[in-house]
């Protein structure tokens, strides 16, 4: 089982010698810096899970007397009036 794998990574410039300025200031790697952030960003990833649209159903028997048997035209006009 294999349990590190080695990688390229290409950096832009400015990115590569804040990180390594980081590492040198908190005496630690690149290595683990870069471990650091891709953990945060999968942690970041999971905690916001999947979206769940909320339940927005109401109670009650259906349509109406009125509109029992109506098709759809009649229903829209009910709803909407002159906004069509």
């Amino acid at each position: 089982m294999v349990t590190h794998m080695k990688t390229t990574v290409e950096l832009p410039d400015d990115l590569l010698q804040e990180v390594q300025h980081l590492a040198r200031a908190e005496g630690t790697s690149m290595r683990s810096l870069m471990e650091e952030g891709l953990r945060a960003v999968i942690a970041r990833h999971q905690a916001a899970g999947r979206f769940a649209l909320r339940d927005a159903s109401v109670t009650g028997n259906g349509l109406t007397a009125e509109f029992a048997g109506a098709d759809w035209a009649r229903i829209r006009e009910a709803g909407y009036g002159d906004r069509l």
